[in-house]
């Protein structure tokens, strides 16, 4: 017999361990399951010096992870111990969280869904938020495709407040990724 659809949100925050746009370090994986539950919330002692904590994007701060901090391998084996194996991962831009965390498709979770994807809008990287709004679709807009054209729309006219990369193309010395603005020269993945 299939295993029920079980939904889990995982947001990753990251630091800078150097100035170009790829150079970052887990700092905070988070999980909440479909209820809204908090399941898990870890922080990541760093290995590497760190540039910059990123800390209006990210909450950050040496203090938070010098204090409640756990090496990396620890904080990925609780990732693993709260996931059932047919978990569908929830987030935004989930596949780079997925990859940050090492987690393989098929292996350590059934399959994701990029909240992107669905409304195709910038939300915080925060895991009951993505949670919030993967359950107002499913349960509101995919029962009724009606809903789904008026929030697309609704999308649609209102400006988008400007991302914090596009904000900051640089904070702290660091390169924040703008394609558009970047200096770094580091290449772009996906």
């Amino acid at each position: 017999m299939a295993q029920p659809t079980v939904c889990y949100a995982v947001d990753v925050e990251c630091v800078a361990t150097g100035t170009d746009h790829n150079s970052r370090s887990v700092a905070q994986i988070s999980v909440v399951d479909e209820h809204m539950n908090v399941l898990l919330n870890v922080y990541v002692q760093q290995q590497q010096p760190v540039v910059s904590y990123l800390s209006p994007l990210t909450g950050l701060t040496a203090a938070v992870l010098q204090q409640f901090g756990v090496p990396l391998p620890q904080a990925l084996a609780a990732v693993r111990s709260v996931l059932p194996r047919h978990a569908v991962l929830i987030g935004q831009n989930i596949r780079q969280d997925v990859q940050w965390l090492g987690l393989q498709e098929g292996q350590d979770f059934d399959s994701m869904m990029d909240l992107q994807g669905l409304f195709r809008v910038w939300n915080d990287k925060d895991a009951r938020k993505s949670m919030a709004l993967f359950n107002y679709y499913r349960h509101t807009m995919q029962p009724d495709p009606r809903a789904m054209q008026a929030a697309h729309q609704a999308l649609l006219a209102a400006p988008p407040p400007p991302s914090f990369a596009k904000r900051n193309t640089q904070f702290e010395g660091v390169c924040m990724g703008n394609r558009r603005t970047c200096t770094c020269g580091a290449p772009f993945f996906g």
